[in-house]
């Protein structure tokens, strides 16, 4: 039995623009991001969750009530919540006895679930615990993630690439150096730990062209560890990672770019007699009188002797 799926249609112009908005864009804006509570939420993740919110805006919808889900038996919920708000990212915190302190970080490929990470939180300071200035709104930050185990671990390399998307903004092809204010620092240590730090970037005379750099750290600082994973299908990741038609570079015959950047480019042409090629006319390539004379009485000789040898044959 198959299920009818509503078609809604929309009734006035601003309908038409949100739902226009919604569809698949050619080049898609920053991922925005759901942040919500499970069934029960300690003061740990209550206070982290609002810092990454912080971190996150204006690109996310924060939820203030509870909710009565269990992400990793039943998603459905969570797909209904993000395709409600036009999320792909998703952060719910939660707290039980068995798992206190609780992080599930996830995506979602067209409203339905794609992967997911649980985290422990371990420790954690937050924003407030740090003096001085912090980052300004919407800044891009810089991502820095350290140790070997992001590419050599299938699960480190799944939430590596689920920690860019989500503190991923807007491309762009040219940095200004005032413009790197924010850092953020992922180290994985083989004990199983995941460090998480935010520094802000500070610029100061050094005598020379390039200024030296000082980290300050400004929060929030946690510690995690992971817990249970849910990676996506290959065919469904590879679905994801699909880039439209417009934006696929199309490769053209005869031009190869080298590692500099420089376009080459090869021609190729029939074979051509240079002897028959018309070259420009110079005083300097123009041979003199005395050998044009010497040509002139060489060929004169040469067809009396071809003349004689055809009357003597001819005889």
């Amino acid at each position: 039995m198959s299920v009818l799926q509503r078609v809604v249609k929309p009734t006035t112009r601003k309908g038409k623009k949100v739902l226009l908005k919604k569809e698949p864009q050619v080049i898609e804006g920053p991922k925005r991001a759901l942040f919500f509570h499970g069934r029960k939420s300690s003061e740990t993740c209550r206070n982290l969750l609002k810092d990454f919110y912080d971190l996150k805006k204006p690109d996310a919808v924060s939820l203030n009530r509870k909710n009565d889900i269990t992400i990793f038996e039943n998603a459905k919920e969570v797909e209904n919540f993000c395709k409600k708000h036009d999320t792909s990212l998703f952060l719910m915190g939660s707290h039980s006895k068995k798992r206190p302190d609780n992080l599930v970080i996830g995506r979602m490929f067209d409203y339905s679930l794609l992967d997911m990470i649980e985290l422990n939180v371990e420790s954690y300071e937050g924003l407030n615990s740090f003096r001085g200035p912090k980052f300004t709104l919407g800044t891009k930050p810089c991502l820095l993630f350290n140790g070997p185990l992001w590419e050599e671990s299938q699960d480190l390399k799944q939430l590596k690439s689920i920690f860019i998307d989500f503190f991923h903004r807007e491309y762009v092809e040219h940095i200004r150096l005032q413009g790197l204010e924010h850092t953020i620092c992922f180290t994985a240590t083989p004990d199983g730990k995941i460090i998480f730090r935010s520094y802000k970037m500070i610029l100061k005379k050094s005598g020379l062209r390039t200024p030296r750099v000082e980290l300050e750290e400004i929060g929030p600082r946690a510690d995690f560890s992971l817990r249970r994973t849910k990676l996506p299908d290959e065919d469904l990741m590879k679905e994801a990672c699909r880039k439209p038609k417009e934006l696929q570079v199309t490769k053209k015959k005869n031009i190869s770019t080298d590692e500099l950047g420089t376009t080459h480019g090869r021609i190729h042409i029939g074979k051509q007699d240079i002897h028959s090629i018309q070259t420009r006319k110079m005083k300097g390539l123009k041979e003199p009188s005395s050998k044009r004379r010497i040509k002139k009485i060489m060929v004169k000789k040469a067809l009396a002797v071809n003349n004689d040898i055809n009357q003597n044959k001819n005889q």
